[in-house]
């Protein structure tokens, strides 16, 4: 395992041939590990991606971050939805591979998010206890709807929603609507006054870093339980 702070670089092949990068936190005594897809517009390097990996190494959750193909190629335009599950698999497969033994959990940032959580309704990821959704994003800006939830209900496994209330691709009370439909397999987390980006507002009285803290503090806590 790598020593805590300290991310390995990793290679993952994909089904139908090359391979994307990845980054691999372990820290000594890893309890879990959280395969982590990046958002639509940065990738697995983004400050975000990396305070979440350290501060989850902290806690004793081991991290793998992934390119998805595109990202990983200098492409601006997201993947089709059946070529970034398959990497989402391929992320997954080497997770399990690497710290064999582990329990697993997947998710991610917004698009990461919900390229896993298609995946898993498509066809359960091997060996993966829960997802974990960091900004779930269930409707364009400014275009409230559900629909992008729809396939939620044929994930079998628990999830864990960690949702700002100024989120403007998740309206608050749409994305409550949504995970009390899911009833015990869901678990909404709010994070108060935060953006999609989970900054706040300097008058919120609280700082982006405190906010951060929060997240981690109620995704070990989910992972562990």
């Amino acid at each position: 395992m790598s020593r805590q702070g300290e991310a390995a670089q990793v290679e993952i092949s994909l089904p139908a041939g090359g391979m994307v990068s990845g980054l691999l936190d372990a820290p000594p005594g890893a309890q879990a590990c959280y395969v982590f897809a990046h958002g639509a517009g940065a990738g697995m390097a983004h400050g975000f991606m990396e305070q979440i990996a350290s501060g989850l190494a902290q806690r004793a959750i081991a991290v793998l971050r992934f390119q998805f193909p595109y990202m990983q190629q200098g492409s601006k335009r997201p993947d089709s939805a059946a070529v970034a599950q398959a990497a989402v698999r391929a992320a997954v497969r080497t997770a399990a591979h690497e710290l064999a033994g582990l329990p697993l959990f997947a998710g991610g940032k917004s698009y990461g998010g919900r390229m896993t959580s298609q995946a898993q309704a498509a066809e359960p990821l091997e060996n993966v206890r829960g997802l974990v959704f960091i900004g779930f994003p269930l409707h364009p800006a400014g275009k409230p709807a559900i629909a992008r939830a729809d396939h939620l209900a044929q994930v079998d496994v628990p999830m864990l929603f960690l949702q700002g209330t100024r989120d403007a691709l998740a309206d608050f009370d749409l994305i409550a609507a949504v995970t009390a439909k899911l009833g015990r397999r869901a678990t909404l987390h709010a994070i108060e006054g935060a953006d999609h980006s989970f900054n706040v507002l300097v008058r919120s009285g609280r700082t982006d870093a405190a906010v951060r803290e929060e997240l981690l503090d109620a995704m070990a806590r989910w992972m562990r339980a």
